[in-house]
């Protein structure tokens, strides 16, 4: 980034951070010289940026204002007769923060560190600001899928900063920029809004989630695919928006969004591939296994310690993946998505051998495995005891652990592609590696990189020779398939044309990941967006659409893939129709109230203009000579001395209003003439 902002300003004066900067003993002394120094900019990361402390007065101040909304909102739910279930949760909230509010006052000044408020900072940049999306919040409301009232604390501490910053720049200095402030649900939205415009929210009466929610949104009951990837069960989530155009008018007040449809970047055209991996018999059994978990679990007789949804929801994904994370015992089937991967992987390879091409594979799970805890240890600690014990004392194998990771670099050596060729970015453990690693991509040295979202996502500039690259899995959210997808299709790409390859296995978890990835984008694409919302919503967009494609494809039964095939197109239809409409509604209004004032005034124009060529006409300018000019009552045929004459009485204008101090051609000549029809200009 500091290259990026000397490129842009080369005289600035930038101090950017490393990890030994914040260290406990450097902290302090960094801090000052941040206070102290003449800096127009200082760069850092995330996690340095959370060190810095915000005053404790600040804190105490925060946490007096959220207990005494939680006091409100109780005081509300009782008065409207509400569930006490409600009020409970809301009193567990308020206890909690009452016993931070607590501890904050009795612990003593442990560091006198320089605190946020003393850097003398008058602007905030904050780059992938969705990492702070888990911001506090409290709702009435209960059993509403998308709604989180998980709190962490550098969404706190950077709540508490933004606030800051607002008071002393009068809400203009912080800047947020993301490529997915929405990624998740619709409570992102609004934490964006608390960050940005708190102020604005206080004035609207909308500070509390609910009033917010009232306004915009409405839960809705509906049937939806099982976790377990078998039957239906009934959910209520927000499904239906209303006010659009008001809540994107709001949020524009803050927000500049700018999509690729306005953008017109020069990136590559992407081309899809949907694999469909029929499952195993085994994976068949395991997944009726898992239904009848799932009874069980709901019906209430099994222990939540020994089993539970999250268990079933883990080994769902692990089973929709490949069967071999379950159980390693199990044998390696040519069908399965990996084998499919593998075998797509090689063609590109051997297809673009002569350029150099490389490919991305994407999974979240099944990563590789860190080193044995011994060794681990040993190395940590760096002693030389525990390193002579290590190869005195010889320690059982552990057998290795079945990876996906490992599998694919596996199959991919044994059909010819050279072991430096594969990497994992989770070999890259320090910045510096990671950056010799991205160079190797660049270069085309290796030219098959596997990661995660969360390690190989944002900040990954690898584009240069990728040709395609795999979704193995389905992550939880669209905002991550979007970082997916932003690695290859970017400016830089050297391929006119690339690939994405997504990978399900049919009859699996796989559809449940991605119809919930689809309920989930369903309102993010109608925010953001470069077109005028429609007044309200409840159907999916055309990026939403290929996200229901791919959970049909899972669904075993052929008539469930005609049911959503049907819904996809009926929805495309009702978007049509409503694009349709507004269309018809803004040519309505232009053809009753906008065309007509139009009209008007340009005939008022011609009248003008044709006056003008008549005085023109009756006043021509002299071939050779001047024209002469009258200026406060004097005839001046001097070029020179009219100019002079013609700046001395502007000096003598003291007003903005249209003052006539003279004519040109028998036309008034004012000083001033803002919303004229006619031009005068000297000779």
């Amino acid at each position: 980034m500091a290259s990026e902002f000397l490129r842009l300003y080369p005289s600035a004066n930038i101090l950017v951070t490393t990890k030994k900067d914040f260290e406990t003993h450097n902290r302090k002394k960094f801090c000052a010289r941040i206070a102290t120094g003449d800096y127009d900019a200082i760069i850092m990361g995330h996690s340095q940026f959370e060190r810095i402390p915000i005053s404790r007065e600040r804190q105490e101040r925060l946490l007096y204002e959220q207990i005494d909304e939680i006091t409100e909102g109780i005081a509300e739910v009782q008065a409207s007769g509400g569930e006490r279930f409600t009020v409970k949760q809301l009193e567990r909230t308020r206890k909690s923060l009452e016993a931070r509010l607590e501890k904050l006052q009795a612990e003593g000044r442990k560091d006198d560190v320089v605190t946020f408020e003393q850097l003398g900072v008058d602007r905030l940049f904050v780059d992938e600001a969705h990492n702070y999306k888990n911001l506090f919040l409290y709702t009435k409301m209960r059993n509403v899928a998308g709604l989180s009232t998980s709190d962490a604390q550098k969404s706190s501490d950077m709540f508490a900063k933004c606030r800051y910053m607002d008071e002393i720049t009068g809400n203009r200095g912080v800047i947020f920029a993301t490529g997915t402030p929405v990624s998740n649900s619709m409570t992102e939205l609004y934490t964006m809004q608390r960050y940005l415009q708190y102020e604005r929210l206080q004035e609207l009466n909308m500070t509390h989630f609910d009033c917010w929610a009232s306004r915009f949104g409405e839960t809705v009951t509906a049937l939806e695919l099982a976790p377990e990837g078998t039957g239906y069960r009934a959910r209520t989530r927000f499904s239906k928006f209303f006010n659009l155009p008001e809540l994107m008018n709001l949020f524009k007040e803050v927000a500049d969004i700018k999509t690729a449809d306005q953008l017109n970047l020069p990136t590559p055209e992407v081309e899809y591939h949907n694999i469909v991996a029929q499952p195993t018999e085994h994976q068949q059994e395991m997944v009726k296994a898992l239904s009848e978990r799932a009874s069980l679990v709901h019906s209430g007789t099994v222990d939540p310690s020994q089993d539970n949804m999250l268990k079933i929801t883990s080994d769902g994904r692990k089973l929709g993946l490949d069967q071999r994370i379950v159980n390693q015992m199990l044998p390696d089937e040519s069908g399965t998505k990996v084998n499919q991967c593998v075998d797509n992987i090689m063609q590109i390879w051997r297809d673009g051998k002569a350029d150099k091409l490389t490919q991305l594979v994407f999974c979240d799970i099944s990563t590789p495995q860190a080193k044995a805890p011994a060794s681990k240890a040993a190395k940590t600690l760096d002693n030389p005891l525990l390193h002579a014990l290590e190869g005195a004392v010889p320690l059982p194998e552990q057998e290795p652990v079945f990876t996906v990771y490992d599998d694919i670099r596996q199959k991919l050596i044994a059909q010819g592609m050279p072991a430096d060729q594969i990497a994992f970015i989770h070999e890259a453990n320090t910045e510096v590696r990671k950056k010799e690693l991205f160079s190797k991509v660049r270069t085309g040295q290796v030219r098959v990189l596997l990661g995660s979202t969360a390690k190989m996502g944002a900040g990954t500039n690898v584009q240069d020779r990728l040709v395609a690259l795999h979704d193995l899995d389905c992550p939880w959210r669209p905002g991550d398939l979007a970082q997916r997808k932003g690695r290859i299709e970017r400016q830089g790409n050297q391929n006119p044309l690339v690939h994405v390859y997504r990978y399900v296995t049919e009859g699996t978890f796989d559809a449940y990941l991605w119809q919930t990835v689809e309920n989930k984008q369903k309102f993010i694409s109608q925010i953001m967006t470069s077109k005028s919302p429609v007044r309200s919503c409840d159907d999916v967009d055309e990026t939403a659409l290929s996200f229901a494609e791919i959970k049909a494809l899972c669904a075993g039964d052929p008539r469930i893939k005609e049911r959503m095939d049907l819904d996809v197109e009926v929805s495309r239809l009702k978007l049509m129709k409503a694009d349709h409409q507004s269309k018809q509604y803004r040519l309505e209004d232009q053809l009753l109230k906008y065309f007509p004032e139009e009209i008007e005034k340009h005939k008022g124009f011609i009248k003008g203009f044709e006056s003008d060529l008549e005085v023109l006409a009756a006043h021509p300018h002299p071939e050779d000579g001047f024209a002469g000019m009258e200026i406060r009552g004097d005839l001046l045929t001097d070029k020179e001395n009219a100019g002079a004459a013609l700046l001395d009485a502007c000096k003598e204008v003291k007003t903005s209003d249209p003052v006539q101090i003279g004519s040109y051609r028998a036309m008034p000549y004012p000083w001033n003439f803002p919303h004229g029809n006619r031009s005068i200009r000297s000779c």
